[in-house]
C-alpha cells in the first residue's frame, strides 16, 4: 500500500509539475509572440500602401511621386515626422475634404516602405476601432489564448476601451525594444479621427489616445499622428494639448494648381491647356485637390466645373433652404438651423463688397471669412456652426476662422443670394420663425360670459383682487336689479 501511494504521489507530482512547466512556457512564449508579431508590423512593407497602388492602378515602386501627381508645400514636413527625424511633438493634421493630407501621408510612407509606421482608419464604434487598430498592430487582444478555455472569464470579457489600453501597453514594450536597436521612434497615423462620435465613449477614446501620444513623445517611443477634416477634434485635443503640433492643409495656391493640372493633361491626355483655360478652371473649382484631380482626368474640363459647382449648390439647398412665411411649425426646428446657416452664407457673400480684394494674381481666391465667435453672433446660436463643419456646408480652420467649405460653394452662395427674390424670402423665414415662437410663448384668455352688455369689475381688496361679472344692458349704472357673480383671486 505504501509503496502503491508513493507511486501514485510521484506520477501526480510528475504530472503536476509537466503541465504546471509546460503551461508556464506557453504563456511566456506567447507573449513573446505576442510583441514579435506586432514588431513585425513595423517592418517595411504595409497593407494600406499595397491597397494604396492597386486603388490607383500603380506599380510598388519605391520612387518618390509615385502615388499622386502633385506634390504639396507641405510634402517634406509631413516627410520628416513619418520617417521618425521629428521627435518631441505628437501631430495633428487639419483641413477641409479633400486637400490631400491623407495623400500626402501614403506618399511619405511609401519613400521609407513603410518602416516604423502603422496606419489605419478611425471609426464612430469603438468595437471597430478595436478591431482595426488590432489589424494594424497585428495584435489579437489575446483572442487566440488557449489559457482562455480554463477560465470562466474569457480575457474578451471587458470592454472595447480597456482592449485598446491592453494593446497600447503591448506598443509602447515594442517601441522600448525599437528604440534601443534603431534609435528613432515608431509612428502610428490614425485616419479620419471625425469619424469618432462627439459623445462620452467618443470623449473617453481621444482622451485615452492623447495621454498616450503626450507621454510617448516626451519619451521619444510613438510619434502619433491625427488626421482630421473637422475642427471640433482641434476643440478637443486643445484641452489637454502640450506636446501638440498642429500642420494646417490648405488648398493649393493658384501657380501651384494650374501648373500641376498643365502638367497632368501634357503627360495623360498629351494636350497643352491654354492659360486662359487654366485660369477658367481655377476661378471656378480654386486648388482642392479633389476637384483638381476630377477636373484634370475629364475630356471637357469646363463642363466638370460646372458640374461640381452644381453638385456643391444642389448640397446646400437639400441641406438648409428655407422654407418662408407659408412654413408649418411642425418644422421650426430644423428651420432654426437652416435659417441660420442661409443668413451666415449671405453674410459672407456681403462681406466680399468690403473686403480691399477677394483675389491675387499669385495666391488665387481670398475667401471672405469671420472668427468663429462673430459667427455665431450672425447665426444667433452657438451650437450650429460646428454641426454645418461636419456636412462640409462650412469650413472652420485651425485658427478659428468660418468660411464657405470650398470655392464652389461659396460660388453657390453668390448664386443663391442672387436670386430674385431671396432676401424678401428670407425675411419673411425669419419672421414666421419669430411669429411661431412668440405663439409659443403667448397665454390667450377666452371670457364667453360678457353677453348683453356684460362687463368685468376688478377692485382690491384684502388678500387679492376681486373679479364681478356685470350683467345687463345698463350692467354699469349701479341699482337694485344688478345681478352679479363674484370670485375672488
Amino acid at each position: 500500500m505504501l509503496e502503491a501511494a508513493a507511486t501514485s504521489f510521484a506520477s501526480i507530482l510528475v504530472l503536476g509539475a509537466g503541465f504546471g512547466i509546460a503551461a508556464y512556457v506557453y504563456h511566456k512564449s506567447y507573449k513573446y509572440m505576442v510583441l514579435r508579431k506586432m514588431a513585425k508590423a513595423f517592418e517595411p512593407g504595409d497593407p494600406v500602401l499595397d491597397l494604396a497602388a492597386i486603388g490607383k492602378d500603380l506599380p510598388l515602386s519605391k520612387t518618390a511621386a509615385a502615388t499622386h501627381w502633385v506634390e504639396r508645400p507641405e510634402q517634406a514636413t509631413v516627410d520628416a515626422i513619418v520617417a521618425g527625424r521629428s521627435v518631441g511633438h505628437y501631430h495633428l493634421f487639419i483641413g477641409e475634404k479633400g486637400t490631400g493630407k491623407s495623400s500626402m501621408l501614403l506618399e511619405a510612407m511609401r519613400k521609407i516602405d513603410g518602416d516604423g509606421v502603422a496606419m489605419f482608419e478611425a471609426h464612430a464604434d469603438l468595437e471597430i476601432f478595436r478591431i482595426r487598430l488590432g489589424k494594424a498592430l497585428d495584435y489579437e487582444f489575446h483572442e487566440d489564448y488557449i489559457g482562455s478555455y480554463f477560465s470562466e472569464r474569457g480575457p474578451r470579457d471587458t470592454t472595447a476601451l480597456l482592449d485598446i489600453e491592453r494593446a497600447l501597453n503591448k506598443l509602447e514594450k515594442v517601441a522600448l525594444r525599437r528604440r534601443a536597436k534603431v534609435g528613432r521612434p515608431l509612428v502610428l497615423i490614425i485616419n479620419q479621427m471625425h469619424l469618432i462620435r462627439d459623445d462620452e465613449d467618443g470623449k473617453d477614446l481621444i482622451e485615452l489616445l492623447q495621454q498616450r501620444a503626450e507621454q510617448w513623445a516626451a519619451a521619444n517611443l510613438v510619434t502619433m499622428v491625427f488626421n482630421s477634416d473637422d475642427y471640433w477634434v482641434y476643440e478637443r485635443l486643445k484641452q489637454l494639448a502640450t506636446r501638440m503640433d498642429v500642420l494646417t492643409i490648405m488648398d493649393l495656391p493658384k501657380a501651384q494648381a494650374t501648373a500641376a493640372l498643365r502638367n497632368y493633361r501634357q503627360r495623360y491626355f498629351g494636350e497643352s491647356p491654354s492659360p486662359e483655360t487654366l485660369e477658367q478652371v481655377y476661378d471656378r473649382v480654386g486648388g482642392r485637390l479633389s476637384f483638381l484631380n476630377r477636373v484634370a482626368k475629364s475630356r471637357d474640363m469646363l463642363a466638370t466645373c460646372d458640374a461640381i459647382k452644381e453638385a456643391e449648390k444642389t448640397w446646400f439647398l437639400n441641406q438648409c433652404w428655407i422654407l418662408g412665411a407659408e412654413m408649418d411649425d411642425d418644422v421650426m426646428d430644423q428651420q432654426k438651423w437652416a435659417t441660420a446657416a442661409v443668413v451666415l452664407a449671405t453674410a459672407l457673400v456681403d462681406k466680399e463688397a468690403e473686403m480691399e480684394s477677394t483675389y491675387d494674381r499669385e495666391v488665387g481666391h481670398i475667401l471672405p471669412s469671420f472668427p468663429l465667435h462673430e459667427a455665431q453672433e450672425i447665426m444667433t446660436r452657438a451650437d450650429f456652426v460646428r454641426a454645418l463643419d461636419r456636412l462640409n456646408l462650412f469650413s472652420i480652420t485651425s485658427d478659428a476662422q468660418v468660411r464657405a467649405s470650398s470655392v464652389p460653394m461659396h460660388l453657390a452662395f453668390r448664386e443663391i443670394v442672387a436670386r430674385p427674390g431671396f432676401r424678401a424670402h428670407l425675411a419673411a423665414t425669419i419672421d414666421r420663425i419669430a411669429a411661431i415662437e412668440s405663439l409659443g410663448r403667448t397665454r390667450e384668455l377666452v371670457a364667453k360670459d360678457l353677453v348683453l352688455g356684460g362687463r368685468y369689475q376688478f377692485r382690491k381688496v384684502p388678500g387679492g383682487t376681486d373679479v364681478t361679472l356685470k350683467e345687463g344692458e345698463n350692467a354699469g349704472d349701479a341699482g337694485d336689479g344688478d345681478k352679479g357673480n363674484s370670485a375672488k383671486g
